[in-house]
């Protein structure tokens, strides 16, 4: 049984949002931002620690301004920062988030150090897994090859020390070479994954399946103990360790930016509260939902 007193881990890249923090019609420009504390996984770890479950970010960030003011903020969030690394005479990534008239954003990372930033993590990597009690990964890490590296071997070290996998494919369009790529590496991580939760076009993408419960029947056949579908305001749907559904609140949305890293944070800290007995995921999807729904009432990715 794991610990609930150890941290839950989560691997991803820092990164600085710059938001325009209004809809776009076509041919439209841009003409002011506002910074945002960004990149998926430490969106994650804030809601876990929002959800009252100890958590820590295993990355990297530039000696530069924004590198320490991601760092401060995740402390204020609550998040433990002993395991991201700062890279000296180093930039740290900044992603420009954009907003068509629909409200669907669309990212440009600016800056091509993510690959250094996550590889000087990786020296305190073993000593982190050996001291958290579950692992939340994503596929944005899998883009490039140093940072693939470093995602391959914590999964490694988390399944050999026996704590759960967690994986959220985030997938972003726009990170990839090709929709190809990003599907097989998505699936080798779904492989390895004890939990695993993705959005209904995600769903789609890996599985071939439109229907939503079919997807995620799919997905738990690969490998995952647990499959969590979201569907924006529609019926969440699980499948895997049990079958179970939640219809989440509707709420006027202002931007649906990190509403599903909201959602991996509160099912991750839920599970960990219930001793991560998966069959009981129903008593933590109410929780998840009401706290992604409640991101899509802000700009950024995190209250």
């Amino acid at each position: 049984m794991t610990d609930p007193s150890r941290p839950i881990l989560c691997l991803g890249e820092a990164i600085v949002d710059l938001i325009c923090e209004r809809k776009l019609n076509p041919g439209e420009s841009a003409e002011t931002f506002a910074a945002h504390h960004g990149g998926a996984l430490p969106n994650v770890a804030a809601a876990a620690a929002r959800r009252g479950a100890p958590a820590a970010l295993i990355s990297g960030v530039g000696s530069d301004h924004w590198g320490q003011w991601l760092i401060r903020g995740l402390a204020a969030e609550g998040v433990a920062t002993d395991w991201i690394a700062v890279l000296e005479n180093t930039r740290t990534p900044v992603a420009i988030a954009l907003f068509d008239s629909s409200g669907e954003p669309a990212f440009q990372i600016y800056g091509e150090h993510i690959g250094p930033t996550m590889a000087a993590s990786e020296t305190f990597l073993a000593v982190a897994v050996s001291q958290g009690q579950a692992l939340v990964v994503g596929s944005n890490t899998m883009v490039g090859q140093t940072e693939r590296e470093v995602t391959r071997r914590a999964v490694r070290l988390a399944r050999d020390a026996g704590i759960p996998v967690l994986l959220d494919p985030n997938y972003r369009p726009t990170r990839w070479q090709n929709q190809r790529a990003a599907v097989e590496f998505g699936l080798e991580l779904a492989r390895g994954a004890t939990v695993l939760k993705c959005n209904r076009e995600e769903a789609t993408l890996l599985t071939g399946e439109d229907g939503k419960v079919e997807a995620a029947r799919a997905l738990a056949g690969l490998g995952p103990q647990l499959v969590v579908v979201t569907d924006r305001e529609k019926e969440i749907v699980t499948a895997g360790e049990v079958e179970a559904r939640w219809l989440p609140e509707q709420v006027e949305v202002v931007s649906p930016l990190g509403a599903g890293d909201a959602f991996m944070g509160s099912l991750a800290a839920g599970l960990a509260e219930l001793g991560w007995d998966l069959s009981r995921v129903a008593e933590v999807l109410p929780r998840a939902a009401a706290d992604a729904t409640a991101c899509c009432r802000y700009w950024g990715a995190r209250p």
